[in-house]
């Protein structure tokens, strides 16, 4: 990891547990959670379902979480004025457009537009995600690192940290889904690739391997290993909508292999999008919370401390 400057450090340190473990809570979906909460027509979805959603789920998990990470569209600015968000609660802010542009074989990633670091900063955000859609052999591969680079100049002159979050897929259009093989390699040179791009602070890594294809845990280990030496950056690990148990065996793998903590989502609170709004606020209060309490004594036991 590059040197980070005061103003980097101790917003970092505003996301991070006093130990420097990153247990970030994420619900900054947004085209996504839309087909979860209808997915006949996503579109007729309104605003004010996602903001209420988003509000329950952060207000029940925030106090548990070192970080949320939260849309500036329907999540940040609407928790900061609830309350939902507690102001000892790190921010993290999206500032993608939702989405990519192109072909599924030739995927580009965008900036929400109105938003960028600077305005992150000036809403109290203590630290900037970038999520992009990258394979080292694509088409687009060099326009989305001539992205990632503008960013962490951007965060560089606003002084605040910046999170990437690299998704790997198939370049090939012909076989549109990596094989268990090709996806372990696209993640980790990934890593090697990205977080070689100076202002890279945080790498919000996918698991390197699939672990349905790959049920051997030491070899869940192996593939952490990788990417922990393949990443100049400390790494959290994202959650992709699995399942919760399962996301726990690859979070303390993760920990075990040099991670220095998670950023978890649907994993903890996905049940929810379908119940009844007392049935929701019973599930977020009880087992989602019990969920990310477990994950938070986890990664303080387990995890890296991100200045490490």
């Amino acid at each position: 990891m590059t040197s980070l400057s005061i103003g980097k450090i101790r917003r970092l340190q505003q996301c991070a547990t006093p130990r420097g473990k990153l247990v970030i809570m994420a619900i900054d979906h947004r085209r996504n959670l839309r087909r979860a909460l209808d997915p006949e027509n996503p579109d007729a979805v309104p605003d004010e379902t996602l903001v209420a959603f988003k509000q329950d789920v952060v207000a029940a998990l925030a106090p548990i979480s070192s970080g949320v990470l939260l849309d500036p569209e329907y999540g940040a600015e609407q928790c900061i004025a609830s309350g939902a968000l507690p102001g000892r609660t790190g921010l993290v802010l999206s500032i993608e457009r939702s989405g990519y542009s192109g072909e599924p074989h030739t995927r580009l990633s965008e900036l929400l537009p109105g938003w960028d670091p600077e305005r992150a900063v000036r809403i109290g955000a203590n630290a900037v995600k970038l999520l992009v859609y990258y394979h080292p052999e694509a088409s687009t591969a060099a326009q989305i690192k001539d992205l990632v680079r503008q960013t962490a100049g951007a965060c560089a002159e606003a002084d605040i940290p910046f999170f990437l979050e690299p998704l790997t897929y198939s370049p090939n259009p012909a076989h549109l889904e990596l094989s268990p093989e090709e996806h372990r390699r696209a993640v980790v040179e990934t890593a090697r690739r990205l977080t070689a791009i100076p202002g890279v602070d945080v790498l919000k890594a996918e698991f390197p391997l699939d672990v349905e294809a790959v049920p051997d845990e030491a070899e869940w280990l192996v593939a952490g290993q990788e990417l922990t030496e393949a990443s100049r950056a400390p790494w959290v690990l994202l959650s992709a909508g699995g399942d919760f148990e399962t996301y726990m065996r690859q979070a303390a793998v993760a920990a075990r292999a040099g991670a220095c903590g998670v950023a978890v989502g649907r994993a903890v609170w996905q049940e929810a999008v379908g119940m009844p709004a007392a049935e929701r606020q019973a599930f977020l209060s009880g087992l989602a919370r019990e969920r990310m309490a477990r994950i938070t004594a986890l990664c303080e036991a387990l995890a890296q401390p991100w200045m490490s």
